[in-house]
């Protein structure tokens, strides 16, 4: 039983900074936040991504002056995605293998650097394939599964020994985690994370970041067979608990916003660690509504970050996360 109206006046705790401050059900801090970084080749080069504004693709000695100043801002963790020069780009996505390619440089310096910044990596086929897929594709042109997944066991734990703190598929292809995981654990990589893209949608929100990757101009059909349909739900429920019992240490849905459904529901469901990406389709629309004068980019910003705190998120990677720390950190 509570005290009824005027007895009760809920719009007491919120009349001031200091009350709501001390009423505050949900806290977001910097060290919620992971900052995706698109790598280039080259020093001293930066190459900005008009379908990201503000966001650029950085050579390896731009990443270790971004994981600098994460360090500083108290971001803990970096996620890496390599920009792959056309003629390294071949129908098998070989380069994914090269133990010097520019993922293993980047992670390589990060971790001589800055030791104490987490690094993620994405274990996926489409930033080294010709024809943009996540994985190898048969005569017909359908992702197929088993030697997919083969190659990603050899590409995680390529990044593995380059010095990968967290691995992190996003093919989506079925039993990549218990593979992936049964080869870390015999190479004695004890120790590195697996956070699965567990629930990733086939979505409309990801143009920019094939862009930033150089994969949208050669994406041949669609990623439907694959990823899942944003019709569906309960699917994203089996889909986390396959990997979870095969051995993922955290996971991820992805999109975000359109999702946050999802992410309560893992939430609730498995009481594991929950992350969320606020995939470039979100970025840029937050991005080109402050350009417009349609919206206030610090305000819009915490918002959509605190609705994946409240969801149930652990944290979030979004390109927002060295401007939202500096507003966090007053």
């Amino acid at each position: 039983m509570t005290a009824s109206y005027p007895a009760l006046r809920l719009r007491r705790t919120r009349a001031s900074a200091w009350s709501r401050r001390l009423h505050a059900e949900t806290v977001l801090t910097p060290a919620d936040l992971i900052w995706p970084l698109f790598v280039a080749d080259g020093e001293g080069v930066e190459q900005p991504i008009a379908s990201l504004p503000g966001v650029s693709r950085w050579s390896v000695d731009g990443i270790v002056a971004r994981g600098r100043e994460a360090r500083d801002l108290g971001i803990p963790c970096l996620a890496l995605f390599p920009y792959t020069q056309p003629e390294r780009r071949t129908e098998d996505g070989r380069e994914a293998l090269n133990p010097d390619n520019l993922m293993c440089q980047a992670i390589r310096a990060l971790k001589d650097a800055v030791p104490e910044i987490g690094v993620l990596t994405d274990v996926a086929l489409d930033p080294y394939t010709s024809h943009g897929h996540d994985g190898l594709v048969d005569a017909a042109g359908y992702v197929v599964n088993d030697t997919t997944a083969e190659m990603l066991v050899a590409q995680a734990l390529n990044q593995a020994k380059a010095g990968a703190d967290i691995i992190a598929p996003s093919d989506m292809m079925d039993g990549r985690i218990g593979m992936i995981r049964s080869a870390l654990e015999a190479d004695s990589h004890h120790n590195v994370q697996i956070m699965s893209y567990a629930a990733k949608y086939a979505s409309a929100f990801y143009g920019p970041f094939r862009d930033a990757v150089g994969s949208r101009g050669l994406l041949k059909g669609d990623k439907k067979t694959y990823q899942m349909d944003s019709a569906n739900a309960e699917e994203a429920i089996r889909e986390v608990a396959m990997d979870l019992a095969e051995g993922a240490d955290t996971v991820m849905v992805k999109p975000g916003l359109p999702y946050l459904d999802i992410i309560a529901r893992v939430r609730q469901a498995f009481e594991v660690p929950v992350f969320a990406y606020q995939v470039s389709g979100e970025y840029a629309m937050i991005e080109h509504a402050v350009a417009a004068g349609a919206a206030e980019r610090d305000a819009m910003v915490l918002e959509t970050l605190m609705a994946f705190k409240r969801a149930g998120c652990s944290g979030v990677l979004t390109y927002h996360a060295a401007h939202a720390a500096k507003l966090l950190n007053g």
